[in-house]
């Protein structure tokens, strides 16, 4: 077994609420209780592991500021009324305008406000400085992507990437680092100290993709086998202890780490041009469009990259083809909250309707709603965990909710209620190839019409725990199910895994 234990509640759970707080400390008396797990009465969780020493992982630092500050409400500094021609220049100059403003000590430099009216952007608003917040007054404050052209109505993007410090990478010494650990020992920690920031690198390995089966793909003309160079893992971690040559980490391993398979390592790791501290919130987002399969239109309302410590909350999109948030790559504990994506006009096939897509780290999604959509919440390619959708529904689903392309690694689907599948699954040749959508995927009490979660060949399980819905068989045949516990029993305790594990981690 493996203990978190945190000595008392700080009741400020930003975004949670007290009625999810009385939720999570519900008694075993209540219902029934999973066996990977044990809430005690203190509020701190006890993990239990498997005959390998994995244990379903902590979720709770994720999102802004890993959900230990609450977000802000910043001062507006600058104030627009809505006119009756397009407000891209007006807009765009106010961001400029602002982004000129020297920060405050905390990295802030205002909030431009929207009052209410209609906002006709003919093209794209850019805000690429940090300590921005964008707002309107609500449903009220509408932002309309006129005419054609598939675009981004909002970019918040940084630049850069992650780069490795010359002299710093040592390699872990641990024959096998279970899935949840938060410790590893390395050759040498000698040039590390707390708080440094790193990668924890996990390389691809031919052995590992044979093992996945991944180099056997039934093949048709766009299929690629997996190669090894293209699953480099890269987790973004701090060190928040050392001991000797243990390192112990914030975040916890989320896909087992095995000498066989390459082993790892960590690195010292810089992100110049990355920005922090921006808001998109409180803004109804529409898209014209000239028919229900009309593609030459806004495609995505708010997209973010090389940003962390960032936030969406209360907006809505309407009739874009793509997604309401998209975060990519390179965003980190980002929080996406309180929204809605509803009526997408497009096509329904392949690379559209991801109403709220994540393919970054230490993300979380947290109370939305959709419609019309195909892929409600997923994550992309190699997908670094952990990663969180929380207390999310959908409605006249179009495909299915999960990881949808290939092996990521690490995400909770908590409180997901939808009218379709969720599915982890060997996807076989669909798209390039996509084959294992991914490990470490835990749903908890989730209701859905039917889900296929299945144990990949190699690397760690997929955890179902209390879904209210079908079992499926999946896609291929032969595949073996996940780990089921609890399918159609009500009464599961903790009704959150998200809102304990964030309760256990403000427990000092």
């Amino acid at each position: 077994m493996t203990k978190h234990r945190l000595p008392h509640l700080v009741l400020t759970l930003f975004a949670i609420g007290f009625t999810g707080l009385l939720l999570s400390f519900a008694s075993a008396e209540d219902g029934w209780v999973s066996k990977y797990l044990t809430v005690n009465k203190d509020g701190s969780i006890t993990y239990h592991a498997d005959e390998n020493g994995n244990t379903i992982p902590d979720f709770s630092k994720v999102g802004y500021h890993h959900g230990y500050r609450e977000i802000p409400k910043l001062k507006v500094v600058k104030t627009l009324t809505a006119i009756d021609k397009d407000a891209t220049s007006m807009i765009q100059n106010a961001i400029d305008e602002v982004a000129a403003l020297k920060p405050d000590k905390d990295g802030f430099r205002g909030a431009i406000l929207l009052k209410k009216g209609t906002y006709s952007i003919g093209t794209s608003l850019c805000i690429s400085t940090e300590g921005i917040v964008l707002r309107g007054e609500g449903e009220a404050t509408r932002l309309i992507a006129s005419g054609k052209g598939q675009r981004t109505l909002i970019n918040v993007q940084g630049s850069g990437r992650p780069t490795e410090i010359t002299g710093t990478r040592v390699e872990i010494t641990d024959n096998y680092i279970p899935v949840g650990a938060k410790s590893f020992n390395v050759s040498s920690a000698s040039g590390f100290k707390r708080g440094d920031a790193i990668i924890l690198y996990r390389p691809g390995n031919e052995a590992w993709i044979h093992d996945l089966q991944m180099d056997q793909i039934t093949a048709n003309d766009q299929t690629r086998q997996w190669k090894p160079e293209e699953y480099h893992l890269r987790y973004e971690r701090k060190i928040t202890g050392i001991q000797g040559n243990k390192i112990f980490i914030d975040n916890p391993v989320v896909m087992q780490m095995e000498t066989k398979y390459g082993g790892g390592a960590i690195y010292k790791y810089e992100y110049t041009g990355r920005i922090k501290e921006v808001g998109i919130e409180d803004l109804r987002f529409e898209s014209e469009f000239a028919s229900d399969t009309d593609e030459d239109h806004g495609w995505i309302a708010v997209g973010f990259n090389h940003i962390e410590n960032g936030w969406v909350r209360n907006v809505s999109a309407y009739h874009f083809g793509y997604a309401c948030v998209s975060l990519a790559q390179g965003t980190k504990n980002i929080t996406v909250a309180d929204s809605k994506c509803f009526e997408a006009k497009s096509q329904i096939t392949g690379s559209r309707r991801y109403s709220f897509n994540n393919d970054g780290q230490q993300n979380l999604f947290m109370n939305l709603e959709t419609t019309e959509g195909r892929h409600d919440y997923v994550t992309g390619a190699k997908v670094c965990g952990p990663n969180v959708f929380y207390s999310c529904k959908s409605s006249r689903t179009h495909a299915d909710i999960g990881p949808h392309h290939r092996w990521t690694t690490g995400t909770l689907y908590d409180n997901i209620t939808t009218d379709g599948e969720i599915n982890v699954q060997d996807r076989g040749n669909w798209g390039t190839g996509h084959g294992w959508a991914g490990v470490t995927q835990v749903l908890w009490n989730c209701k859905a019409k039917g889900a296929a979660v299945q144990n990949p060949w190699a690397s760690g399980k997929n955890y179902v725990v209390g879904l209210e819905g079908q079992q499926l068989q999946g896609r291929l045949k032969g595949r073996t199910h996940g780990e089921w516990e609890g399918q159609n029993k009500a009464g599961l305790q903790p009704t959150s895994l998200f809102l304990a594990q964030r309760i256990a981690a403000k427990m000092k």
